[in-house]
């Protein structure tokens, strides 16, 4: 398990994370960072722990509008064709190794 520090707000917080995610980490922090930085120049000066929960709210309802297919494509139509199709050789790739796996047992 991986221990990493990640600034929101102009402050430091430790975390942990499986081998491997450090990078994806920092990047989901930055844009809570991104979210509560443009919070305070819309609103100035505010409590810390209502400033992030206001980002998180605003970041759920990005993710829900997502989810719904409002604002955004929805998840499905942002892909492009190739992005479908990569991801469905991806599956397919996986649910072949699996079958070869069931074949030997």
């Amino acid at each position: 398990m991986a221990q990493i520090n990640v600034t929101v707000a102009g402050k430091s917080y430790p975390l942990a994370c499986a081998d491997g995610d450090e990078d994806r980490l920092h990047s989901l922090a930055a844009y809570i960072d991104s979210k509560t930085a443009d919070l305070t120049e819309k609103l100035g000066h505010v409590n810390e722990t209502r400033l992030i929960l206001m980002a998180a709210v605003l970041i759920a309802d990005e993710l829900h509008d997502t989810l719904e297919g409002k604002g955004h494509e929805g998840l499905i139509g942002a892909l492009s064709e190739d992005d479908l199709a990569s991801m469905l050789n991806e599956v397919a790739s996986e649910v072949e190794t699996i079958a070869d796996q069931l074949k030997t047992a």
